[in-house]
């Protein structure tokens, strides 16, 4: 097409009568439930991820006063379920999403209460930073929980939590919830009001130590990986990016995290968001042990994951 030619279909694009005649296109696409590529591909094909989520921290000082006053509030028993208090990404209004794929919270049960049981196809784990007396029942099996445990609930488990001593005790929870509902595969079922077993044994008929499955290596749960971090006093990762998101909560120690440009100290139990493509890296000031679980998992699966270390 030579210059004149291409000035005169930009012309002819810009005249009135091309112009009525688009519009009248569009409106007819949208009556009919279509939408043209040529408006849409920088937002549906993005040269990186652009995350509605917002890298975010809690503070353990700050979350904990308010799970305890929310028990001298609020029962747990049927319809509730828990008393478990989600931790809402500022970026994602109206939806109580720690990321676009996953759910975390505080749930706080009182002294000698119960979390009556029931299933969901959500899988989901218990992290515990601090205190005892405790059992998680999965299926018949109670499970102690102590500082630095973690307990697995796979998906359509049933399940309950009985506290059997005179203190309260707090746990984060972390669960598949936003992954689950995007893709419509939720289901939930109640179960009996009480847990169905009672004993409080040291160790579970079931209880394993490892993170991962024994029997091939990979993740304990299929949409969400689990792993604990150690840096020495004083020691620095290298700033990384990737296209999982991912939580993080302190379990010992003091430093700081960098997210993008900002950074934040941190001390025993805050929490921290971390949306997908954000610049991440951790300075240790004490020696630094953080818990941490992300959905890498489903995005390895599906062949999309990707990480940039500086």
């Amino acid at each position: 097409m030579t210059n004149t030619e291409t000035r005169a279909a930009t012309d002819s694009f810009d005249s009135a009568e091309h112009q009525a005649r688009l519009h009248e296109l569009y409106r007819d696409f949208e009556a009919a439930g279509m939408t043209p590529l040529w408006l849409t591909r920088e937002g549906l094909m993005p040269f990186h991820p652009q995350p509605k989520a917002v890298p975010h921290l809690w503070r353990w000082a700050d979350l904990l006063p308010l799970a305890a006053r929310s028990a001298e509030l609020v029962p747990v028993g049927r319809g509730g379920e828990r008393r478990a208090i989600s931790l809402g990404n500022p970026g994602l209004a109206g939806d109580p999403y720690t990321t676009p794929t996953l759910w975390a919270a505080i749930q706080y049960l009182a002294p000698r209460e119960d979390a009556p049981e029931h299933r969901h196809t959500q899988s989901a784990f218990r992290f515990v930073l601090e205190g005892e007396g405790v059992w998680t029942v999965v299926d018949g099996d109670p499970v102690a929980m102590r500082r630095g445990d973690l307990l697995l609930t796979p998906g359509w488990a049933f399940h309950g939590h009985q506290n059997v001593s005179d203190a309260p005790m707090a746990w984060l929870d972390g669960l598949d919830i936003p992954l689950v509902a995007k893709t419509d595969q939720g289901f939930f079922e109640f179960g009996p009001d009480q847990v169905r077993n009672r004993a409080t044994p040291d160790r579970s008929a079931s209880e394993r130590l490892w993170g991962h499955n024994p029997t091939s290596g990979e993740d304990a749960l299929t949409t969400m990986r689990t792993e604990f971090h150690r840096l020495a006093a004083a020691a620095a990762t290298r700033r990384s990016r990737t296209s999982a998101s991912s939580v993080w909560q302190v379990f010992d120690g003091t430093g700081s995290v960098r997210l993008n440009d900002e950074e934040h100290p941190l001390e025993r139990g805050d929490i921290v968001a971390v949306p997908a493509w954000t610049e991440f890296s951790l300075t240790a000031e004490t020696q630094l042990d953080l818990f941490t679980f992300s959905d890498a998992p489903v995005f390895e699966k599906l062949n999309l994951l990707r990480t940039e270390i500086s």
